[in-house]
């Protein structure tokens, strides 16, 4: 397996198709991550939620990390980190140009709302559904990815994933195997 850093392009490209991510916000020393469902538009991400533990920690410290990733196999895989800062988009008249695009946004896909806004039972009472609209300045955007190494001629060493019998670290344990 080989590890590249994705392009600019190519990581503003998977955040466009996805819609899941982590976001990590902080209180103190103590971090919390939870998954999103968000979209991406113009350097933003759009969400929706409900006030709870994620929306006070981020109102109180609006910096936040937020990972988004593609997996199709342990040796095929993207992810993107986007480094910025949380802003809320209140109900009132000169927010209502911004909660429109975020709602135009995340309409676009089917249940979008549901995740934020099911009933839910916290500490053993019900959690009030008090909506928020908020988007996340992107201030860093940076992507990996892993994609199968090709295989290697015969007679020359693979990587140390390479699950052939030529693998590196198959041929080093033989190796020392050999030794004892």
């Amino acid at each position: 397996m080989v590890i590249q850093n994705l392009t600019r392009q190519a990581s503003l490209d998977l955040l466009a198709r996805t819609r899941l991510g982590r976001l990590a916000c902080a209180q103190g020393n103590q971090p919390y991550v939870v998954p999103i469902y968000f979209s991406y538009h113009h350097e933003c991400l759009y969400s929706f939620a409900t006030v709870g533990q994620k929306i006070e920690w981020m109102r109180a410290n609006p910096s936040v990390c937020v990972e988004v990733d593609e997996v199709e196999g342990p040796d095929h895989w993207a992810t993107v980190l986007i480094f910025g800062h949380y802003e809320e988009l209140p109900d009132t008249p000169e927010w209502a140009s911004d909660r429109t695009l975020a709602q135009t946004l995340l309409q676009r896909h089917a249940a979008w709302w549901e995740p934020a806004y099911t009933k839910s039972t916290v500490h053993g009472g019900e959690r009030p559904l008090v909506p928020v609209c908020y988007r996340i300045h992107c201030s860093r955007i940076s992507g990996r990815r892993a994609i199968r190494e090709p295989a290697a001629p015969h007679g020359i060493e693979g990587s140390m994933t390479d699950s052939r019998e030529h693998g590196w670290l198959r041929s080093l344990l033989r190796r020392i195997r050999d030794r004892q």
